[in-house]
């Protein structure tokens, strides 16, 4: 139907693009869909704006970028100490509990910036139904560079008619969200950063239902306990996606969509495949997963300094949250060997510009979808050919 397409289109655009964001150098070849229309064609502007699209490196600028990720991985942290980082990742500060709950956080917290927004775990805030209303309106190319084609509509919103909770699983127990006809999951949900701007939209989209987890038990409270959260069309819940053991409120094989935004980063890489093969068990058939997360040589990972690297391309920050940077070739890997089939992989670089400081960053990110297969039975020998 027009609302499920429309629904569909906002929650790609709200969920895998970040902030309207702008570039360096124009470039000859453009990425299969839009990231972005602000490309700086003359360098004397390149202040005017804070961000610019579609950049492109030079050879040195990549060589620069290699080095100062070499010199920062040198000296690695402690074994016991990368243990304690491990224990402690579940544990939500006190004082960050306190600032979230009486919205004291700072001007700087609630701003569409560059690190991660979605995820309490990442320390940031966003102000999500001013950034939708800002930055995706029905005509924004961004939306329309996540709209699924009707084929892809029809098959991820399919479902018998007439039937009863729990019937077309094959099952007679109920759960939350048994009665919808299309369920959306957002794994590392935080404090419901983008929860809520997304339940502003299934409010109006019958048959939806939002699944949203984190593996802390106070941002899941702070999701549960706001104005506008309702069991009705949401159930929040404390998971661990790294325990393979610990089941889900639900079945596998009932999600259209699964949000995995800023989260992966967080994950030890040892564990990252297990939790990647989990969440593709959870999708059903024509089921689709969103994804985006840092990418190798971003700003953030060339502005660490000795001492905070975990291993290759993994660090954690001054307060104990750690991340990870992909290459697109990693995402892919990872996604097909738990059977996914690539929709779409970007490297989405830009170049951000602090006007007042006269600086300029640039940034790398990896934007992707990946479908499951309509077939109930994966081939492995596909996954290992690049589509």
């Amino acid at each position: 139907s027009l609302n499920t397409t429309n629904f569909i289109t906002r929650l790609s655009a709200l969920c895998l693009r970040k902030t309207k964001m702008q570039h360096r150098h124009r470039s000859n070849r453009r990425p299969t869909v839009p990231l972005g229309s602000r490309i700086l064609t003359d360098p004397s502007k390149v202040f005017e704006h804070n961000m610019w699209d579609h950049m492109q490196w030079s050879q040195e600028e990549e060589e620069n970028a290699k080095k100062k990720a070499t010199e920062n991985s040198l000296v690695k942290v402690q074994s016991e100490d990368q243990d304690k980082y491990e224990r402690e990742a579940k544990i939500l500060p006190e004082k960050r509990r306190e600032e979230f709950k009486t919205g004291k956080m700072s001007l700087e917290h609630t701003k569409i910036n560059n690190e991660n927004i979605f995820s309490l775990k990442n320390g940031m805030l966003e102000e999500g139904e001013k950034y939708w209303e800002k930055n995706y309106s029905s005509g924004s190319t961004a939306v329309q560079g996540y709209l699924y084609n009707k084929n892809q509509v029809k098959a991820l919103t399919a479902n018998p008619q007439g039937k009863k909770c729990g019937e077309e699983l094959g099952k007679v127990e109920s759960f939350p969200g048994c009665d919808a006809t299309y369920r959306i999951l957002e794994v590392g949900c935080g404090a419901g950063n983008s929860v809520f701007p997304i339940l502003k939209v299934l409010c109006n989209t019958p048959g939806t239902f939002l699944y949203c987890c984190d593996f802390a038990s106070g941002a899941v409270e702070l999701v549960k306990s706001h104005s506008s959260y309702n069991s009705a069309w949401c159930s929040a819940f404390v998971h661990d996606v790294c325990d393979d053991a610990l089941p889900y409120p639900f079945p596998d094989e009932i999600l259209d969509v699964i949000l995995l935004v800023f989260v992966l980063s967080t994950i030890h890489p040892d564990r990252m495949q297990g939790v990647v093969n989990r969440l593709a068990k959870l999708l059903k058939p024509g089921g689709m997963l969103l994804f985006r997360d840092y990418g190798r040589y971003d700003t953030a990972q060339l502005r660490f300094k000795e001492g905070h690297c975990l291993s290759e391309n993994f660090y954690v920050r001054g307060d104990g949250t750690r991340v990870y940077f992909f290459t697109k070739d990693e995402v892919w890997n990872m996604f097909t060997l738990a059977g996914l089939t690539e929709v779409q992989n970007l490297v989405d670089r830009r170049l951000q510009v602090n006007r007042k400081k006269k600086v300029k960053m640039q940034r790398v990110w990896i934007q992707s979808k990946f479908q499951k297969p309509l077939q109930s039975l994966h081939n492995p020998e596909e996954s290992t050919k690049r589509h």
